[in-house]
């Protein structure tokens, strides 16, 4: 089924569409293609792991997209949710399954040292966009993410950093961190519309 206006369409649309159109799970592959291969490199540090579970994952995305409901989440969280279970999986075996690929027929991904490198830059993208969204925020709810997400500081530790209750820094913290959430779901929102 053709669709005009196709990649308008939303991510839980495009699963929809999935399921007698492949062109649309295309789109959906693309929109998260990078996301993926960049979480599962900060998980793993080894570009190749990456590929070949970020390869495993859209398979298996691909054989369940009629199960995708989206009443129970967005697309981003089953997707994500398949990827955390392939990622646990590869970690208790000692190895990447390949299941859902042998099943549709997909063939392993044949990485030259450039596409290697691509995969690692992802991370370096991803870290930049982070630390840019962080310095735009106010300086008192930066200060506060920075000391609890990179500093690892708990909240007590925190509170008598800043000189204020365990309480303000948990809402500073709560709201520097909604607000990067924020601006980072608008800039991939303009990068999937370019």
């Amino acid at each position: 089924m053709e669709l005009p206006g196709r990649s308008k369409a939303s991510d839980a649309e495009l699963l929809a569409l999935s399921v007698e159109d492949p062109e649309a799970f295309g789109l959906f592959y693309d929109r998260f293609e990078r996301q993926l291969l960049a979480f599962f490199w900060r998980a793993t540090r080894r570009s190749d792991i990456a590929a070949d579970l970020t390869a495993e994952v859209f398979a298996a995305a691909l054989e369940s997209v009629a199960s995708f409901r989206p009443e129970l989440g967005s697309a981003n969280a089953w997707l994500f949710g398949i990827a955390r279970h392939a990622l646990a999986d590869a970690w208790s075996r000692g190895q990447v399954e390949d299941r859902a690929r042998r099943r549709l027929g997909i063939e392993p991904l044949a990485l030259d040292d450039e596409l290697l490198e691509r995969i690692e830059e992802l991370d370096a993208h991803a870290e930049g966009v982070a630390l840019g969204l962080l310095e735009d925020l106010p300086e008192d709810q930066r200060v506060a993410v920075q000391g609890r997400v990179i500093g690892e500081l708990d909240y007590e530790e925190l509170s008598e950093q800043l000189s204020c209750s365990q309480s303000v820094v948990r809402q500073r913290v709560s709201r520097g961190l909604r607000s990067m959430r924020a601006r980072l779901r608008q800039t991939q929102r303009l990068e999937q519309t370019r």
